[in-house]
């Protein structure tokens, strides 16, 4: 009985620390405040902000301008490989280096529809005025989204995929940022998981 009682509230105090943790990060972001994780490409981490690494943003404002003349993903992938564009370089915490590699599609249209780049922060569903500088204008941000969306919806229309992910759009890691999911198949069972946008786009934004 002893056991389950100190079991009751050391579990408590895990989920009362986790809540206060959720809410500074809250309320951090909603100041606009960078609260780590992968830094995205363009950008360095500069304390609770971030600052522009002017080659990196070179290549962020080429996506966007291939976009806004070649008006698909997979358009912009394949002229960014052809002309060299890389992801954003990183060195691990034992010291390796990853990231440096040719853009994959899906790295690419987060980079287009990441805020951070309009100069905000994202937290779940809401977007707040960030303190950095942006790399691309609001406005024209604002359009490649209503461009992204238009083709989204035209992709939604097509028939639904066999194994659909019921939570997709759903979950959020510890930092608010949404979870995508990815799958393995073994033996003929499909097993789902979920994994942060931060890891997927981890080998170089």
């Amino acid at each position: 009985l002893t056991l389950n009682v100190l079991l009751s509230f050391a579990q408590f105090e895990r989920e009362v620390t986790a809540e206060r943790i959720r809410d500074k990060i809250a309320a951090s972001k909603k100041r606009g405040l960078w609260m780590g994780g992968n830094v995205p490409l363009g950008y360095e981490a500069a304390g609770r902000t971030l600052r522009i690494v002017p080659k990196e943003a070179e290549t962020v404002r080429t996506l966007f301008d291939l976009y806004d003349r070649l008006g698909t993903v997979t358009a912009v992938t394949r002229e960014a490989a052809r002309l060299g564009l890389r992801s954003k370089a990183r060195k691990g915490r034992d010291g390796s280096e990853r990231g440096g590699s040719t853009l994959r599609r899906g790295q690419i249209h987060h980079v287009l529809s990441n805020p951070v780049y309009a100069g905000r922060i994202r937290h779940k569903d809401q977007v707040h005025d960030g303190q950095h500088e942006a790399i691309i204008e609001p406005e024209r941000w604002e359009a490649v989204q209503a461009r992204l969306m238009v083709r989204s919806a035209k992709l939604r229309r097509k028939p639904a995929a066999a194994h659909p992910s019921p939570l997709a759009g759903r979950l959020f890691d510890e930092t608010g940022d949404r979870l995508t999911s990815s799958h393995a198949s073994k033996g003929g069972t499909r097993y789902r998981y979920y994994v942060s946008r931060r890891l997927v786009a981890g080998e170089g934004e």
